[in-house]
């Protein structure tokens, strides 16, 4: 339930505070007083478009704000704290809204804020869908599409096809889902059939080349060493006899290095034990000569493995040229070839897989369907029933609502395909009175027929026995009585009466007979100072006893201190006392 309203710098209001209570709220006033603004605060409260042309003249924001108390447990009060929004200790939510003006440098932002957290605008939105349920014009024109009628009637049916109606949902995209897999599956068979090919071929080409990890690296040093053995050979003699002599290859002059570092060895050693700096260096030339000869025995043995051998030369080039046919086609290297193998062996088992996959989902499909067509039945079933209900309690609500005569109509036709909603059209049609066709409520009713049809439904839903629906606690309605007077208007005031008996009914209204009904009259007024139209706080009025009949003779003819008009006015307040 919606607690209070404030308001700043929106349209041509300053400062306005709207505190609102259970029942049936009236808000009223002279045209260019401000209502208009009145809504369109709260519909930026509930998530609405922000549009910066309605910042005041000359402010440089506007901005919103409300407080809900919520029951306990809804479901918005979950949405709520999972936002990050926070209850205040009292345990409403205060609900923000701030609209910036536009400037050359900004196109005026907007922003939201629930619970002192800051929330996208869709935030806002998925709360009012809990909390609040707006009739306006817009919604009189939403009333004729048949998606609106269809949702009418599975409010007011309650659990008979909405329980049925999740399942099928359910069941419908799953089915939407398997049918658009089938229908790829089928379409993409040849070109499955010939990408499983492909792969086989590769598949093929590598178990027969069988291509071992590192293969190929060890390959290409193996073959540039075989390449160049003598030349590796002379490398190694040379330094080999460089280290430790050899009696093929002639040194001239020179001696082996591993005798001169020897001799140098000796020559440290013999005088250490005098000195410790050369007993260290002594140590140090002495390991230099174990590396060497280290070394040397390596040499040696190399020189003893190392051997040209042409035919396996011959046979390393070979293979190398096997595995390039791979690395050509299905990898910069063996590494990735190995890798593509693996890939395409789990894609060929899913293409292989095809036609077992296209069974099992064509079997799916067919379950589904025959899952929805008995679901579907079920929908339908309590839809017809519902709609003769509801076609009888709306037509019993316009009788009172001054449309003698009137009834409403709401047929359940099998529809020429299923669809996510079920298998039926919903329609509702008009017969405005006896002995006139019935006629689609799109075409045939007129603005204020359409909004005693929208209240009447209203009614019906709230008052629906046994209806599983759940409701709004808060229900908003912008000029629901336009094109209707007299007596009309009188019914319409007692059934918004009757609407907010079990909530919080908010009206902007034009007409005395429908104030009259307010358990809270609010009086919108204009002052003017400085040449600017101001609405400040005491501008938003709650009106009572003699102030009340004073608006009420205003509304009726424009002269609030007109005896005739506060002698009707006062007739008006007894007659909405002695019909609630």
């Amino acid at each position: 339930m919606l607690e209070e309203i404030r308001i700043q710098d929106l349209g041509v209001i300053g400062r306005a505070h709207v505190p609102l209570r259970p029942g049936l709220t009236v808000l009223t006033g002279e045209t260019g007083a401000g209502k208009t603004m009145v809504l369109t605060g709260l519909n930026l409260l509930l998530g609405g478009k922000a549009d910066p042309a309605t910042v005041r003249t000359g402010g440089a924001s506007a901005a919103v704000e409300g407080r809900v108390l919520l029951p306990a447990g809804p479901p918005v009060l979950a949405r709520a704290l999972e936002a990050g929004g926070a209850l205040d200790d009292d345990g409403s939510l205060v609900l923000v809204r701030t609209v910036g003006a536009a400037t050359p440098d900004s196109p005026g932002r907007s922003r939201a804020f629930l619970g002192g957290r800051s929330v996208p605008q869709a935030v806002l939105a998925e709360i009012a869908d809990e909390l609040v349920t707006v009739h306006g014009q817009a919604d009189q024109a939403r009333l004729r599409s048949p998606a609106r009628q269809r949702q009418a009637l599975d409010a007011y049916a309650g659990p008979a096809p909405q329980g049925p109606l999740v399942s099928y949902r359910a069941s419908w995209s799953e089915r939407q889902a398997g049918a658009a897999e089938l229908r790829e599956l089928t379409e993409r068979k040849h070109d499955r059939a010939r990408e499983a090919e492909l792969l086989r071929l590769g598949l093929g080409e590598g178990e027969r080349v069988a291509p071992q990890p590192g293969e190929d690296v060890a390959l290409a040093a193996e073959v540039d060493r075989l390449a160049h053995a003598e030349d590796l050979r002379a490398a190694a003699s040379g330094a080999h006899a460089v280290l430790v002599g050899d009696d093929s290859v002639a040194l001239g002059e020179e001696q082996a290095v591993a005798t001169l570092v020897e001799h140098a060895r000796r020559s440290l050693e013999q005088v250490g034990e005098h000195d410790a700096t050369l007993a260290a260096l002594a140590t140090r030339v002495a390991e230099a000569g174990f590396l060497l000869t280290d070394a040397a025995a390596e040499l040696a043995s190399y020189l003893g493995d190392l051997q040209a051998d042409p035919a396996r030369l011959d046979q390393a080039q070979r293979r190398r040229s096997e595995l390039a046919s791979l690395t050509r086609n299905y990898g910069a290297d063996i590494a990735e070839v190995l890798d593509w193998a693996d890939t395409a062996g789990r894609r060929l088992l899913d293409l292989d897989g095809g036609d077992e996959q296209l069974v099992a989902l064509t079997a799916r499909r067919d379950e589904l369907t025959s899952t929805l067509e008995s679901l579907g039945a079920s929908i339908s079933a309590g839809r017809r029933q519902a709609a003769e209900s509801l076609a009888d309690a709306v037509t019993a609500e316009l009788a009172g609502l001054a449309m003698s005569g009137a009834r409403l109509e709401v047929r359940v036709d099998p529809a020429d395909e299923p669809g996510p909603h079920g298998a039926d059209v919903v329609e509702m049609l008009l017969v405005p009175h006896a002995g006139a066709p019935a006629r689609p409520l799109g075409k045939g009713a007129s603005g204020g027929e359409l909004s005693r049809v929208m209240l009447a439904i209203e009614v019906a839903l709230a008052t629906a026995p046994g209806s599983g629906a759940p409701r709004p606690a808060t229900f908003v309605f912008d000029e629901v009585d336009a094109g209707v007077g007299g007596k009309a208007a009188v019914e319409v005031g007692r059934r918004l009466a009757a609407l907010a008996r079990g909530g919080q009914v908010l009206v902007v209204t034009h007409l005395a007979q429908v104030a009259a009904f307010a358990d809270q009259h609010l009086v919108v007024t204009k002052s003017t100072g400085d040449g600017v139209d101001l609405v400040t706080e005491s501008d938003v009025r709650n009106v009572t006893d003699e102030e009340r009949v004073r608006e009420l003779a205003r509304m009726l003819s424009g002269q609030e201190d007109s005896d005739a008009a506060r002698t009707h006015a006062a007739e008006l307040l007894s007659l909405s006392g002695m019909g609630r």
